[in-house]
């Protein structure tokens, strides 16, 4: 008898990288983004962000703990793989008059040397890599000894967790790639940091207000990337399917009673403390 041996594909992470990054870089992420910015203070009060401190911001979309930060007076980075990304934190820091260093950097591959930041931050950003291992080692790299690491991800049973599972249905991840939800799991994080570091976390609600759960999907549609790729990915009938499924999550999730919308959605709110 003759046994098959099926080798499993290799998983091209380089190609999965580029079609996040085409994802992140189409509609206009900071549209949605803006609304999240008091994730980035709450993030720099929990680090206990210092003046003097020198702060790097991975996969900082555009710029809310990047501006948290530099509005506590720290030496601030603020690093994305999309330009157009940084160029809207570029805006938003000219506006307040805010020194603020900014540059393309691709989260699994930072530009800096070791140790060279006192605190490196990520709100719903890092989170999104491809290659978690590789990610948390950047992180982990350009954080001093001592320093701390200061990051907000969604949890899997979040909102947004939630949205990225129903899309997943329409538009399969692609094989062997770990949900970034995991990053929502403070288990999940001990093992993807290892013992270098001491980890502190907080579940924490962020809600999401729109006039309605009608205008929450038209801004979603039009400019979150990931939402509008799939949306453009599939035919008409699994859109008018979609749209069904997510209307379905914004009514469980919805906790207004006055025909808005209030979706709270979890993250966890974690500092790590590099400890050698």
């Amino acid at each position: 008898m003759n046994i098959q041996v099926t080798t499993p594909p290799t998983l091209d992470l380089t190609a999965i990288k580029a079609r996040q990054q085409m994802a992140w870089g189409s509609g206009d992420y900071a549209m949605i983004g803006t609304t999240l910015q008091i994730v980035g203070e709450m993030l720099c009060e929990a680090v206990d962000l210092r003046s003097n401190q020198r702060v790097l911001d991975v996969a900082a979309g555009n710029g809310n703990a990047t501006l948290a930060a530099a509005r506590r007076f720290a030496y601030v980075v603020s690093t994305d793989y999309v330009e157009s990304l940084l160029e809207r934190g570029r805006e938003r820091a000219k506006a307040e008059r805010l020194p603020i260093m900014f540059q393309g950097a691709d989260a699994e591959n930072l530009p800096f040397p070791d140790a060279s930041f006192d605190v490196v931050l990520s709100t719903f950003g890092v989170m999104f890599t491809p290659n978690q291992e590789q990610a948390a080692k950047e992180l982990l790299r350009v954080c001093r000894p001592g320093g701390k690491i200061g990051l907000a991800n969604w949890t899997p049973d979040s909102f947004i967790g939630q949205l990225f599972k129903t899309m997943g249905k329409y538009i399969p991840p692609a094989p062997g790639v770990k949900s970034p939800a995991l990053w929502g799991s403070k288990t999940h994080l001990q093992t993807l940091f290892g013992p270098t570091v001491r980890i502190s976390t907080e579940s924490k609600n962020f809600a999401f207000r729109y006039k309605s759960p009608k205008h929450l999907l038209e801004i979603f549609r039009n400019y979150y990337g990931p939402v509008l790729k799939a949306f453009a990915a599939i035919d008409p009938e699994a859109r008018d399917a979609l749209e069904a499924d997510l209307y379905g999550l914004l009514d469980k999730f919805n906790v207004a009673k006055d025909d808005t919308l209030v979706v709270p959605s979890e993250y966890l709110e974690v500092v790590m403390t590099k400890t050698s």
